[in-house]
């Protein structure tokens, strides 16, 4: 029995190894990791110690959960996309019992053949140390009972817990336990009195075990501030994947436009973005896709994408292929049939307008919100003089939102907010929504307009990464007269 045992394992660890083939070959490197690694470190306070935890596994319904997305600062430091792990890093060199020095741990899921049957393969500690070059891990488990002191470090640093976890009973290193015992042998479960006297605020322990008897320095908000004075600064390597990202993006808004005709529904033109983003190799979309038309568009988030015809309407797309964990944010607004109306074209070619003002703002040394002033500036005398709005203040209604931000890991990447650098990448993405029943002339009703593009911070001035996309409204309407290879795929009609 135990000889069917070792054989039914190995065939499943055979079957596991070769779904690990034919992987695509351009992921950050390991010593991109290493150096971020580095990078954090020096920032660091002398003899601190900081904590990462990998992201939740977030459940959609009952036994089905939602696909697993690493936390992009763990993914940034670590390279690893797996749940239930923990990264510690140290400012100094430590050294153990046995006289080894290390200055960092990662901890890990288990190797788990019968998991990974049903789950997918675990890189498991020996996995983690080949292909992402750590040297000192573990099994998360390990993590329960680490041995690290917390309360001999002047500052213990982590991002602080969102809760939104579930506890495995099945499971005693899932993220749940290894959060709770962080907080245990950090003290996290005490607060001190006047007198330096201790007490337990929560008497339940959540993983055994006994609590210090004090209670470490902790910091949630210090290594947020380091991780975004790295993150707003891409690496060439980065650059890479967030170039074809933005690329593969603007690709989808070139066959929507070739494909587009006034029976489309949001849910096909949303469709065909997604399945460019496929071909091209991109594995998700960096956020829900945002597709309106007409009114639906002056919905800043609208994400329903359920009307059945666009018809004559203009329709905003707001979409962004993750590639390899970067994202790109574009966003085009184009009219179903073909041609804009000469109230659409107004206020198409006024955020046109706006968005050359922000792009060309966008330059080293600039404060970062010179774009936000110098393409409100231009939206806000347009509405104006169009006679939408009375005055600059009452024209803010129609633009309500921010002109740019980071991109990067995130489709809304930490920053700083301070001057633009060099290596920094940002969205340039003014807006004019004009709700139904707005306090205008009825003509302008259900006209939303954004275009969005994601902007190149370099010493020679802004590069454009998105402009293979048309912005001009005339380069919209000529190439909506281009023929799409989509009009040769017909389904069968459906009762």
């Amino acid at each position: 029995m135990r000889t069917l045992f070792t054989l039914f394992f190995s065939l499943i660890i055979i079957i596991i190894s070769h779904a690990q083939e034919d992987l695509p070959a351009d992921y950050l490197s390991a010593q991109f990791h290493k150096d971020r690694r580095e990078a954090l470190r020096e920032q660091m306070p002398p003899n601190s110690v900081a904590v990462f935890f990998a992201n939740a596994v977030r459940n959609r319904a009952n036994d089905v959960d939602y696909i697993y997305h690493q936390d992009p600062d763990f993914y940034y430091l670590t390279g690893y996309k797996e749940p239930h792990a923990v990264l510690v890093i140290f400012s100094e060199d430590q050294k153990s019992k046995n006289g080894e020095v290390y200055n960092e741990m990662l901890y890990v899921q288990e190797k788990n053949p019968q998991a990974e049957q049903w789950n997918g393969y675990r890189l498991g500690t020996e996995g983690a140390k080949e292909k992402l070059g750590f040297v000192q891990v573990y099994n998360g488990k390990e993590f329960l009972k680490s041995g690290i002191d917390f309360t001999t470090f002047d500052e213990v640093l982590f991002k602080g817990f969102a809760d939104d976890y579930r506890d495995n009973p099945r499971d005693p290193a899932d993220l749940f336990s290894l959060v709770e015992s962080f907080k245990q042998q950090t003290g996290y479960y005490l607060e001190e009195s006047e007198d330096g006297a201790t007490t337990a605020i929560d008497k339940e322990l959540k993983t055994g075990g006994s609590l210090p008897v004090k209670r470490a320095n902790l910091d949630n908000r210090s290594v947020r501030r380091y991780m975004a004075k790295l993150r707003q600064i891409k690496t060439e390597e980065e650059l890479g994947l967030l170039k074809k990202a933005v690329r593969i993006s603007a690709m989808g808004q070139r066959e929507v436009m070739k494909a587009m005709h006034p029976g489309m529904s949001e849910r096909e033109i949303q469709g065909i973005h997604e399945y460019v983003y496929k071909k091209y190799g991109s594995e998700y979309e960096g956020y829900p896709s945002i597709v309106g038309g007409g009114h639906n568009g002056c919905v800043l988030h609208y994400i329903e994408n359920n009307k059945t015809k666009v018809g004559d309407d203009l329709v905003l797309m707001d979409l962004g292929a993750e590639y390899h964990g970067y994202t790109a944010d574009v966003t085009r607004t184009i009219p179903a049939n073909g041609k804009f109306n000469p109230e659409q074209k107004a206020i198409y070619d006024l955020v046109y307008e706006a968005q050359e003002a922000g792009i060309a703002a966008s330059v080293v040394g600039n404060p970062f919100r010179s774009t936000d002033a110098a393409a409100r500036k231009v939206i806000n005398e347009g509405l104006v003089k169009l006679g939408i709005a009375k005055d600059e203040t009452d024209a803010r209604q129609y633009f309500p939102h921010g002109t740019s931000h980071h991109i990067g890991l995130d489709v809304h990447d930490p920053g700083l907010g301070e001057n633009f650098e060099p290596n920094m990448v940002i969205t340039v993405e003014p807006g004019i929504y004009i709700p139904e029943g707005s306090n205008c002339d009825p003509k302008w009703y259900g006209i939303a307009v954004r275009i969005e593009d994601d902007i190149l911070i370099t010493e020679n001035g802004p590069v454009n990464l998105s402009a293979e996309a048309p912005r001009r409204a005339e380069e919209i309407e000529a190439l909506m007269k281009e023929k799409s290879p989509l009009e040769a795929f017909v389904l069968p009609q459906l009762d």
